[in-house]
């Protein structure tokens, strides 16, 4: 009979915020090296951008005086970047989006509602995205240890300096 565990690293948030609070050059040090061990997972969201999905994108496209469009992949790529939330209501904490509002539509168009844009780059589900989401998960199996070691690592220095 298989058996099946989660692991969840408990009080991130409040580890990140404490070390604000201690010295916020801690703080620093740890979303540096947090950074710098996730590259790895940030390289391959970058490098899931080859070529522009549809012709159409690579022309200018507004909405209501916002550039949207044109789709370039070398700014998709530039946009993927490693954020920490540490609001309150926030569901992650150390997160890898794309920044960049072309890329960003490409990546989530169709996933609301049908739409025209979204039917012609193919179906996409709730919650999803095409390519930074699992270029990411596939990466993120090799990181996940060493991040949970170095939060570990954070905890425990933050409660001694409590």
């Amino acid at each position: 009979m298989p058996a099946t565990t989660t692991t969840q690293v408990v009080g991130v948030k409040n580890t990140i915020n404490s070390l604000r609070k201690i010295d916020p050059q801690l703080q620093k040090d740890f979303k540096a090296q947090a950074t710098q061990i996730a590259q790895p997972a940030i390289n391959a969201g970058k490098a899931a951008y080859k070529d522009v999905p549809l012709s159409g994108m690579a022309r200018k496209w507004q909405q209501n005086n916002r550039r949207i469009f044109p789709f370039s992949v070398a700014k998709a790529a530039t946009g993927v970047r490693m954020r920490f939330d540490t609001r309150r209501n926030a569901v992650g904490v150390i997160l890898i989006e794309q920044k960049d509002v072309a890329a960003a539509v490409f990546e989530t168009a169709g996933r609301a509602n049908a739409n025209k844009l979204g039917n012609s780059l193919g179906f996409v589900g709730a919650g999803r995205t095409r390519l930074i989401g699992p270029a990411v998960y596939k990466a993120r199996r090799g990181i996940e240890g060493e991040i949970k070691k170095m939060i570990a690592d954070t905890m425990r220095t933050v409660q001694k300096e409590l």
